[in-house]
């Protein structure tokens, strides 16, 4: 079966993030004086081939623990869905 798999990766709670930083700063210089706490991560989207959602949800996870995010400094939000 064929999965879509959609991992939100973002920096974890008080690690710093200097593109948000760098972004909130700016937005009140554009009139966006009500923004705050602003962090920026990383979308990853690809296809995996796997018998279940279930085994496709492990596989992807495996994949973030092991390659595509850093565990000790990022949080990572997968979704699989059925294509």
């Amino acid at each position: 079966m064929q999965f879509e798999a959609k991992i939100e990766v973002s920096p974890r709670d008080g690690i710093a993030n200097p593109e948000g930083s760098t972004i909130e700063r700016s937005l009140p210089a554009l009139g966006f004086e009500m923004t705050r706490n602003v962090r920026v991560g990383k979308l990853i989207r690809f296809e995996v081939e796997a018998e279940s959602a279930d085994a496709a949800r492990s596989l992807v996870e495996d994949m973030c623990n092991r390659f595509l995010t850093n565990p000790v400094i990022e949080d990572a939000a997968v979704e699989v869905l059925e294509t």
